[in-house]
């Protein structure tokens, strides 16, 4: 019996290019793009865009100045729910670049960082409130629920929001403090 490599190399590469190109169908029209459909309905959320990874599906936002960061991590978790599945959803929220507002995240980081060590969350809102109080024109408020702690900071036109994980296994470095 002999083998003939040309119709043999065309099936695999058709068999392929099937496999795969059904597979970034699925994640596109699936799980990304309903994503950012339901994420972009909240309020709040300016502007979404979801990418899925093996283990998770990641949505980056960009939220408006009166967003309420736990709010939209609630809803999206809620109405996404189907297009998210059994995978870990991780929000992060792209930040203005105002050097005074990282500035006064800087300070704040080690005793947020310190109570997120200590699983002392308290140490949390104390810290904002410290923040208030030395930085004229900055409102700064923190949430919790049983995932994730939001801290959200707002200073003029700026704001930056931060979600920090409360599992101390994922705690590590912070992407997207």
């Amino acid at each position: 019996m002999k083998l003939r490599i040309v119709p043999i190399t065309a099936a695999a590469a058709l068999s392929a290019a099937v496999l795969f190109g059904g597979w970034f169908a699925y994640r596109h029209f699936g799980v990304e793009q309903p994503l950012d459909r339901v994420a972009q309905k909240v309020p709040g959320v300016e502007s979404a865009q979801a990418s899925m990874k093996s283990d998770q599906v990641v949505l980056t936002v960009k939220l408006n100045k009166d967003a309420d960061l736990a709010e939209v991590y609630r809803q999206v978790k809620a109405d996404g729910a189907q297009a998210i599945g059994s995978k870990e959803l991780q929000l992060v929220a792209r930040n203005s670049d105002d050097p005074a507002l990282e500035k006064v995240w800087r300070s704040a980081l080690f005793d947020v960082a310190e109570a997120m060590d200590h699983r002392k969350y308290t140490g949390i809102r104390d810290a904002m409130i410290k923040l208030e109080q030395a930085t004229p024109g900055l409102t700064a408020s923190s949430e919790m629920d049983e995932q994730n702690v939001y801290i959200s900071l707002h200073l003029g036109d700026h704001a930056k929001y931060v979600i920090l994980p409360r599992d101390p296994a994922k705690l590590g470095v912070w992407p997207n403090a």
